[in-house]
């Protein structure tokens, strides 16, 4: 069993950054791809980045390519998504979540979910 803890949401002005953290603890962390997704109010819950186990491998969604980088310390037993030049489309409230399946944009694949931390993106 693997918990998730999410860290970091706020309130920020469009054109701002923050950095998520995502404190994992039980099973080995090392062992399980890492994913961010988010969800808006009424919609569903979409893929945000994904990880491979080591960190060598990451993906995003076309959404926020070149904005969000995802990344992970294993000895910490945490991952990342620092999102900079925030858009107001980007409020949700994001989750981490994890898996054993690499390249995954389906929260169908995820194991192991956080409760998420909100981020509200003002304009």
């Amino acid at each position: 069993q693997v918990q998730l803890v999410e860290s970091g949401g706020g309130l920020v002005q469009a054109g701002g950054s923050l950095r998520l953290s995502c404190a994992a603890s039980g099973r080995a962390f090392s062992s399980y791809a890492m994913g961010w997704f988010r969800q808006a109010p009424g919609k569903e819950r979409d893929f945000v980045a994904g990880i491979s186990w080591s960190g060598s491998r990451k993906h995003y969604a076309d959404s926020v390519k070149d904005r969000f980088t995802i990344s992970r310390d294993n000895a910490k037993n945490t991952v990342y998504l620092q999102m900079n030049s925030l858009k107001p489309e980007d409020t949700a409230v994001y989750y981490c979540a994890g898996g054993a399946r690499y390249p995954s944009t389906s929260a169908s694949n995820m194991d192991y979910w956080g409760k998420g931390t909100l981020v509200t993106v003002s304009s």
